[in-house]
């Protein structure tokens, strides 16, 4: 091992100690996580600045980077499911009348789906009105790997599915198979699996209520059990963040990141305009925008660091019932099925903004209304079993592009600004679950003003 590395692999330890230290501290967990991200920029430039993006010591010391990065990334994906899975049994079963399950649901995924419709057209439009197109970029090395790596987890299992596969594929055969993620809409099938389970203990428990009592009581030991597991996980967060913020940053081709850079500015239009949608929609039913942006913040702050919506179904959920008055039932749902159905950043507006940009390229008018209806409609329907971790979006946008008759390449042509998005889209995600809860919750007269009006600000998950 040669000096170079070893004084690289010195730093990154220390930093790790400096985070370690600071985990000690009564900070917030969003800001342990924001100076995780901080460090990693910082750390991340020094590197570049030294040694450059294609120097052999660089990329032997993001191979020891990632052992942190990546591992992390890997804990996230092993609580997704078990995260999903028993967030929506649990919910289900603390209903104790099934028939509030589908005025929930569809209230919930109403308001999912919608949003995500808005997304996409926004994206659409912004799209074409910046003039944004897929001609003149070029397949280099780091693309060509993304591609390949895209073809070997996605294209062979979702780009040649029809819309009707597609939707049949959500629903179960083999529950336990799909617990492991076997397929790529896994996660879904899961949320129907749980939702039937927790229909089932309803039943059982007005059938016979002593064991009906157990399974209720089983259930919510389980739920608590994987809560556990998963705040255990968050609390590795700002490790995981500054390994992954640095590795981007060293490695990122700033000529690639300049050349791209209107894609970024317009990807952040696009999602600064659906927050202000997320307002408008919470300020047509009584709810102050202020008021909300305000007591989500930190969880915002979390998405957006951590770039996992699944991650953020706990602190998700803490922000509903305690400082917006959603019931726990209702907050459940529309965190757990915000991370996997309807998400506004990584299936509305992404999937929309590159079909945009591929359009003119194979000669479709993207400003024809009939394309226009019927790429939202497309990209609405795909939106669901997104998983709530990195690769949702690349996954939405292999099922839209095909879709509408458009070549998928592009999807790796956007290696280099990819993780700068994300974080964003990441943040709009979880913003539109918690959207979907507060409105669902005020709609069913569920709410409590006590809650949602106290100026209290405590910070979220110590």
């Amino acid at each position: 091992m040669n000096l170079p590395l070893m004084m690289n692999l010195v730093v990154f330890v220390l930093l790790l100690w400096l985070l370690v230290r600071v985990q000690r501290k009564h900070w917030s967990l969003s800001k342990k996580v924001l100076l995780g991200m901080l460090l990693g920029i910082v750390f991340g430039l020094g590197l570049q600045l030294i040694y450059g993006v294609a120097n052999p010591v660089m990329k032997a010391s993001v191979q020891w980077f990632n052992v942190v990065g990546n591992g992390y990334v890997q804990l996230l994906q092993m609580v997704v499911m078990p995260l999903v899975f028993a967030s929506i049994l649990s919910a289900v079963a603390k209903l104790h009348d099934a028939s509030q399950l589908g005025k929930i649901s569809v209230m919930t995924i109403g308001v999912l789906l919608l949003t995500t419709a808005i997304a996409a057209l926004i994206g659409t439009l912004l799209t074409s009105a910046f003039g944004l197109t897929a001609s003149g970029l070029v397949q280099g090395v780091a693309e060509t790997e993304r591609w390949n790596a895209i073809q070997t987890n996605y294209v062979g299992k979702v780009a040649d599915l029809s819309v009707p596969q597609l939707l049949l594929s959500f629903i179960p055969k083999n529950p336990f198979a799909d617990l492991t993620g076997a397929n790529p809409t896994s996660i879904i099938s899961v949320v129907i699996f749980a939702t039937f389970l927790g229909i089932a203990a309803l039943r059982l428990l007005k059938d016979d209520a002593p064991k009906g009592e157990r399974v209720l009581q089983a259930i919510d030991t389980l739920q608590s059990w994987v809560m556990k597991l998963v705040l255990i996980v968050m609390l590795l967060t700002p490790y995981g963040v500054m390994a992954l913020m640095t590795k981007v940053v060293a490695a990122s081709d700033v000529q690639n990141v300049i050349k791209l850079g209107s894609f970024v500015l317009v990807s952040y239009l696009a999602l600064a305009l659906m927050f202000v949608v997320h307002g408008l929609l919470l300020s047509l039913f009584g709810i102050s925008p202020i008021k909300y942006f305000h007591k989500v913040w930190p969880v915002l702050t979390f998405a957006f660091t951590s770039r996992s919506s699944a991650a953020s179904i706990p602190l998700n959920v803490e922000a509903q019932t305690q400082r917006l008055g959603v019931p726990k039932s209702i907050a459940s749902f529309a965190a757990s099925f915000g991370a996997t159905i309807g998400q506004n950043g990584c299936a509305g507006l992404y999937p929309a903004m590159l079909a945009t940009m591929i359009a003119p390229t194979v000669g479709i008018n993207p400003l024809d209304p009939w394309w226009i209806a019927s790429l939202v409609g497309m990209v609405t329907v795909s939106s669901f079993g997104v998983a709530g971790v990195g690769g949702g979006a690349t996954f939405a946008a292999l099922i839209v592009l095909p879709a509408m008759g458009l070549p998928v390449t592009l999807v790796a042509l956007l290696i280099s600004v990819e993780p700068l998005i994300d974080m964003g889209r990441t943040a709009l995600n979880v913003s539109g679950a918690m959207t979907a809860g507060v409105l669902t919750s005020q709609w069913l007269r569920q709410t409590d003003k006590t809650i949602l009006n106290s100026e209290e600000n405590s910070e979220l998950a110590h």
